[in-house]
């Protein structure tokens, strides 16, 4: 996760939030009013949110001091204390909202993400993500499903081509769109295939792609097609792929498995700040 990202981030959150000034905590408690407070998980789950826990109070006060009982990718339980933080009574009122949120999704996520790779149980294949995230949130979201045990699929446009339907139907066939891909790319990139018959998967293979994808396929005819991918073609399966029907995917044999639904889809963990006046 990049620090300084992510302080931008939450700058943008607490302008939103905060706007001109956090009018009740400025009216009930003076400057030198000071107290204390922990985060408690109220249900079992993953917790992610050390960074913005740290980073958030930090932004608001400086002198603010937080101790963490849990680290990021640790499974917490009902009634256990996540972190604890001392410091001035505006500071830790003002920030509360805007980081309960954030952990409370990406704790969320996390749980969601481990969920789905104890469900799969394969040693072959891998859980990842999507580009489905909430706009803003990619870069803690993806972070949250590697706190999880899953992996991420490209961060965005930038950094991957990957040829679907729509791009196949305006160039006039895979073999055109990979080859004219290849051209317009540095050897760094790779490029994925999104493929849905026997025919597509051995044109893909045919013309070069690096990634083949069996998109809304079942689990027999993923074991069907991918008898044409060659051992050094990485192979990942999407579409239609819920925590109902994942372990029928176990056997597959494909790399990996993306879910939108890690962070479109996901419900927050339920994360309470509780809070005390320090003598």
């Amino acid at each position: 996760m990049n620090k300084f990202k992510l302080q931008d981030m939450l700058r943008d959150f607490f302008k939103e939030d905060i706007g001109e000034r956090d009018l009740t905590s400025e009216v009930l408690f003076d400057e030198a009013s000071v107290g204390s407070g922990e985060f408690i998980a109220k249900e079992n789950g993953v917790f992610v949110g050390e960074a913005i826990i740290q980073e958030a109070f930090v932004l608001i006060d400086p002198q603010t001091k937080i101790t963490f009982k849990k680290k990021d990718g640790e499974r917490v339980e009902k009634g256990e204390t996540i972190a604890s933080v001392q410091g001035k009574m505006r500071a830790l009122l003002t920030g509360e909202r805007v980081i309960l949120n954030l952990i409370q999704r990406l704790s969320g996520i996390a749980t969601l993400t481990a969920k789905a790779v104890e469900t799969l149980d394969s040693e072959i294949t891998k859980i990842c993500d999507t580009r489905k995230t909430t706009p803003g949130l990619r870069m803690l979201e993806k972070y949250a499903v590697t706190c999880g045990g899953g992996y991420n699929h490209r961060f965005g446009l930038y950094d991957g081509v990957m040829i679907k339907d729509n791009h196949i139907e305006f160039t006039g066939s895979i073999t055109k769109a990979v080859n004219k891909a290849r051209q317009g790319i540095g050897h760094m990139v790779k490029i994925e295939v999104e493929t849905e018959t026997k025919e597509q998967v051995i044109e893909a293979v045919n013309a070069g792609a690096d990634i083949i994808m069996f998109d809304n396929r079942t689990p027999a005819e993923i074991k069907e097609f991918i008898q044409y991918v060659p051992k050094n073609v990485t192979t990942e399966a999407s579409g239609g792929i819920t925590l109902t029907n994942l372990a029928s995917y176990r056997d597959t044999g494909v790399h990996y498995i993306s879910l939108g639904f890690l962070t479109h889809s996901v419900s927050s963990l339920d994360i309470s700040f509780n809070v005390g006046t320090k003598g």
